[in-house]
């Protein structure tokens, strides 16, 4: 979402039924923002889910896997388990 170009904002008005605004002041509490601003970042997500994420948005998500990989490279995962559920045992 942070690879939108900066420009500068353009004002919109937008009728919302009262479930619909109640529904935006929630995700507004919960974002921890302002009204209009949860509602920008539901449209853009909106936007990756029926339109796909951006390229420089795949880039980021592509680099976090790569990253992923190479700390879990040397993991055995049978060992992982078994070490978890013997460490489970003493609870």
């Amino acid at each position: 979402m942070q690879d939108m170009p900066a420009r500068t904002p353009e004002r919109t008005t937008v009728v919302l039924d009262e479930r619909t605004r109640a529904a935006a002041r929630q995700l507004a509490r919960r974002y921890g923002c302002s009204v209009s601003e949860a509602i920008r970042r539901s449209v853009r997500r909106q936007h990756d889910v029926e339109l796909g994420a951006s390229s420089g948005r795949r880039r980021e998500r592509t680099a976090a896997l790569r990253r992923l990989f190479r700390l879990f490279e040397d993991n055995d995962p049978a060992a992982e388990v078994k070490r978890l559920k013997a460490e489970d045992e003493g609870f």
